[in-house]
C-alpha cells in the first residue's frame, strides 16, 4: 500500500521543522511542525513535534503528540517507541514495556532496533541483565552498526564476569 502524497506546502513546513530541530531552534521547529499539521495532519509531523517537545523536557506534551500520531496512523512505529522512551526518561519504566513491544511489531517502522534497545534499558532497571542482553543482540541483528548498543552490550557482559 502506498502512502498518500503530502501537499507540497505541508511537506516543506515539515522539512523546515526538522532542519530547525536539528539546529537546536526548538521554538521554530515547533512552529513549523504545527504549520505542517494545520495543512495536512500526519503521524510523522505529530511524532516529530513530540520529539521536539521532549528536547525541551516537555514529556507530557511529547507523549500526547505521539498518541495523536497513533490515531492518525496506527501502523507507524516511531510514536510507540518514542512514548516508551519518554516514559523511561521520566522513570515510568514498567509503563514503557507495552509501548516498546508495539513498536517492535509495528507494520511501518524503519528503525526497529530502537525499541529493542529501549526495552533493554527497562530490563536493566529491573535487574534482568540476561534478558537485556538478548534485546541488545536483537537490536544489533537489525542494525549491526548501532554503536551505542555495542557499548551497552560490552558493559553488561562485563558485569556478568
Amino acid at each position: 500500500m502506498t502512502e498518500p502524497a503530502w501537499p507540497k506546502e505541508a511537506e516543506e513546513f515539515f522539512r523546515k521543522g526538522y532542519e530547525a530541530q536539528m539546529a537546536g531552534d526548538f521554538d521554530a521547529a515547533i512552529a513549523h511542525y504545527k504549520q505542517s499539521l494545520e495543512i495536512y495532519p500526519t503521524a510523522e509531523a505529530h511524532t516529530f513535534l513530540g520529539w521536539t517537545y521532549s528536547f525541551q523536557g516537555r514529556y507530557d506534551d511529547a507523549i500526547r503528540e505521539c498518541e495523536i500520531a497513533i490515531t492518525v496512523d496506527p501502523d507507524f512505529g516511531n510514536p510507540y517507541n518514542d512514548i516508551g522512551a519518554y516514559l523511561i526518561e521520566i522513570g515510568r519504566h514498567d509503563e514503557a514495556i507495552p509501548w516498546l513491544k508495539k513498536a517492535i511489531t509495528a507494520r511501518r517502522y524503519e528503525a526497529r532496533h530502537y525499541p529493542h534497545f529501549n526495552l533493554s534499558r527497562v530490563l536493566v532497571k529491573q535487574g534482568k541483565t540476561h534478558e537485556a542482553i538478548r534485546e541488545i543482540k536483537r537490536a544489533l541483528e537489525i542494525e549491526p552498526g548501532y554503536t551505542l548498543a555495542y557499548r551497552e552490550l560490552h558493559r553488561l557482559l562485563g558485569q556478568l564476569n
